[in-house]
């Protein structure tokens, strides 16, 4: 046989167990053992909800996501495993933090 020998990678993920969210960090448990955490930081809408808020999500995706329907934020498990921030463009924040003044 002529050429290079490859191989195809399966990559499977973990599904999510349980979150834990303080002033300042989201922590996910994973099936496999493993716990995420990161700065709540890096997803404004988390950062400006209230605590309420932030404690009323679902686990969705199959176990592969989280979405606080309040927050409109939807955060999925393999970008929490590569580290990615949210995405959200600054118009787009700045505009739900705008309507987010005008409901409250």
């Amino acid at each position: 046989m002529n050429g290079i020998a490859s191989a195809t990678l399966t990559l499977t993920l973990p599904r999510v167990v349980n979150i834990m969210i303080t002033e300042d960090t989201l922590s996910v448990d994973l099936e496999d053992g493993r716990t995420i955490s990161v700065p709540i930081g890096w997803y404004p809408r988390l950062t400006y909800g209230t605590p309420a808020e932030r404690e009323n999500f679902q686990i969705s995706g199959a176990g592969y996501g989280i979405y606080w329907p309040e927050l409109d934020e939807d955060i999925g498990i393999e970008g929490l495993l590569l580290g990615k921030k949210s995405l959200e463009s600054q118009s787009s924040f700045e505009r739900w933090l705008r309507n987010r003044k005008t409901t409250q």
